[in-house]
């Protein structure tokens, strides 16, 4: 009897493990491909929150990569301005919006900006990040414990690699740019 116990006890955790894991994986579709990001709600619970809401609501589909900067890293969220597909799209005001909802509190944390992490994107305010993120394409030590790493990118990282550049000598800034196809849970 104790042996079914324990066993039963050994699926039910694995079982819950593997369901609370499943929750916090995110698949991004790209025009070549999709990418599965990891979230990290252990460390950033309010801006896990806060992207699974605006993505499972679809918020973030059609929504471009407005600012790319080769060697550092690819920038969309902006859901008031960037999303292609709404009669609010400016892509000269992208990178200047958000959501509807309030900001966020930072949640600095120890995690590094290695290649393939996802971090909020904000403005000189700490507290002021909402929708926006940027996806690093290589390591960014300098960003470390001053922008809320969120997730990374743990299949796919070679159609984020093919996300398309913007001009250097303007921040960045992308004048035809790729977009999310999609963004929701797994």
């Amino acid at each position: 009897m104790n042996k079914y116990l324990i066993n039963l006890s050994i699926i039910f955790f694995l079982f819950t493990n593997l369901t609370i894991a499943e929750e916090n994986i995110m698949i991004l579709k790209l025009k070549d491909g999709e990418v599965k990001i990891e979230l990290f709600e252990d460390v950033a619970p309010n801006h896990v929150k806060r992207i699974k809401d605006l993505a499972n609501a679809g918020k973030y589909d059609n929504v471009v990569f407005h600012r790319v900067i080769d060697g550092f890293m690819a920038q969309t969220g902006d859901v008031k301005f960037g999303n292609s597909n709404s009669k609010e799209f400016n892509l000269r005001m992208a990178g200047m919006g958000g959501s509807d909802l309030p900001d966020l509190k930072q949640e600095f944390n120890n995690l590094p900006h290695d290649r393939g992490t996802l971090s909020m994107a904000r403005s000189s305010d700490p507290d002021s990040a909402n929708s926006q993120f940027f996806i690093c394409f290589k390591p960014a030590p300098f960003l470390d414990n001053q922008y809320t790493v969120f997730g990374k990118v743990i299949e796919g990282m070679e159609f984020v690699d093919k996300i398309k550049r913007g001009d250097e000598n303007n921040n960045g800034a992308v004048l035809d740019p790729d977009k999310i196809i999609s963004f929701k849970s797994q």
